[in-house]
């Protein structure tokens, strides 16, 4: 006979770790996101705009992780995040891969690559990532597709954008699409999340 917590900490679950977005930020999002389906910048088609509740800055993918690891993850995460300084964004450009479309935004101080780079670290002495070749790039991932439109939508006026923490996400996938699950939140640059 196994024990429970055994079995349940030997589940595959997708992770990743993000900073997470003010609700101001991602309701500003949504409506660019729906004026620009409106004006034809992001027409009907075989994509879909990432829901509210997904908007995110990715930190790290770490794809399918035993559930044990969130611990340990969490705390690493924690530490990058209470180690960090203030990360100011804005939005910078328009950007799209052959799967989505996404807003990339600057890091003028760099506090946002330094968090991702202490955090990226972290993660690799505990053995659950291994870094990407390309830089890490921050942004946001606002439209999902399965064939590349080569949309050119205005870009949103969001001002300066400062996080209201960061967390480890469980990315259940479902028919509609994924759905993230924060399972830890940590303040960013010493202060408790928003």
């Amino acid at each position: 006979m196994t024990d429970a917590a055994s079995v349940e900490g030997d589940v595959r679950i997708r992770l990743f770790c993000a900073l997470r977005l003010p609700d101001e930020t991602s309701d500003a999002l949504v409506e660019w996101q729906t004026l620009s389906q409106e004006r034809r910048s992001l027409p009907d088609g075989p994509f879909r705009p990432v829901a509210p509740d997904n908007l995110h800055v990715t930190l790290a993918f770490l794809g399918h992780r035993p559930r044990r690891d969130v611990e340990p993850i969490a705390a690493e995460l924690g530490a990058a995040a209470q180690a960090a300084g203030q990360v100011r964004l804005s939005v910078c450009g328009y950007r799209e891969t052959r799967s989505v479309g996404m807003l990339v935004l600057d890091d003028a101080e760099g506090a946002a690559a330094a968090l991702a780079a202490d955090l990226h670290a972290r993660l690799e002495r505990l053995s659950v990532y291994e870094r990407e070749r390309r830089p890490w790039l921050p942004h946001v991932t606002v439209v999902r597709f399965r064939e590349r439109p080569r949309l050119d939508p205005p870009l949103p006026e969001l001002g300066q954008v400062v996080p209201s923490g960061a967390a480890v996400y469980h990315s259940v996938l479902r028919p509609t699409g994924a759905q993230y699950v924060a399972l830890q939140e940590f303040g960013v640059g010493g202060g408790p999340p928003k």
